[in-house]
């Protein structure tokens, strides 16, 4: 089916960026009718930058490709469905799709801040500056101290248990990183790697 560019004044389709393996939805980008016969030579995710006025191939300055494996059209001809091999997060805030919630936007990420400004002010009295006083050695130990009993909670099948524990560990975990310069948004990063 060929598409229908004429259905908006400006000439632009909806693209819907579909990861071929995992089936998530990563974003969505417009197609005039270069961007698309671009996009069909290439195999790369190419659009029409409404704000730039210009093509840009997605990945062409963060090195995050989106590779074409398929695209379907919808049945008015003026949508396009995109499945695409993603060489990295899809979205420029580092998250895997546009529509995630960025790990240090959600609670965690909150209890980052609060453990970075910690670190940050080290405030007398706070279990957290007097990790950080320690040192990395002391903060290593709590972080395999958390692990074991977060294990050991497991393998009783204490479910409450091992929440309780491995919320500790997550916590012990920030302030690892914390102390060794490294946030969510690395961890994310990392294994968004390793899923591809």
């Amino acid at each position: 089916m060929r598409l229908d560019f004429s259905k908006n004044p400006d000439g632009l389709v909806p693209a819907i960026i579909q990861d071929a393996s995992s089936k998530k939805v990563l974003m969505l980008g417009y197609m005039n009718e270069e961007a698309y016969d671009k996009t069909l030579q290439s195999g790369l995710a190419t659009f029409w930058s409404r704000s730039r006025k210009q093509l840009w191939t997605k990945g062409e300055t963060s090195g995050n490709y989106l590779h074409v494996k398929d695209i379907l059209v919808d049945c008015d001809a003026d949508t396009l469905l995109v499945y695409v091999d993603p060489d990295g997060p899809a979205c420029h805030r580092g998250t895997v799709s546009c529509f995630d919630i960025p790990a240090e936007q959600g609670f965690l990420g909150e209890l980052e801040k609060v453990v970075r400004n910690r670190h940050d002010e080290m405030p007398e009295g706070h279990y957290t500056t007097r990790l950080f006083t320690e040192g990395v050695a002391k903060i290593s130990q709590k972080v395999g101290e958390e692990a074991v009993e977060t294990i050991l909670e497991a393998v009783k099948g204490d479910v409450g248990r091992y929440v309780y524990e491995a919320s500790d560990l997550l916590y012990h975990l920030l302030v690892l990183n914390e102390q060794m310069g490294v946030g969510l948004v690395d961890l994310e990063k990392e294994l968004f790697s390793r899923h591809k």
